[in-house]
């Protein structure tokens, strides 16, 4: 079920980035690689899931946002 999602969010975020500026586009990639690398550490460290995609996701996208 979840590598049917894959290609699913893959094709979400490249629609979703049409219209957006540089910095929104950074934001949003940062997001998407942050939760897939929070959910990957915490997948091998034995942690919930839910909690490593989010704190990814939320530094994803901060440190997105904030670089040029």
């Amino acid at each position: 079920m979840r590598l049917i999602l894959l290609p699913i969010i893959g094709s979400l975020l490249l629609v979703g980035c049409s219209h957006m500026d540089r910095t929104q586009q950074r934001a949003l990639s940062g997001g998407a690689i942050g939760a897939a690398a929070g959910m990957a550490i915490s997948a091998l460290a034995g942690g919930s899931l839910l909690v490593g995609g989010l704190a990814g996701g939320a530094g994803g996208a901060a440190i997105g946002a904030l670089t040029h």
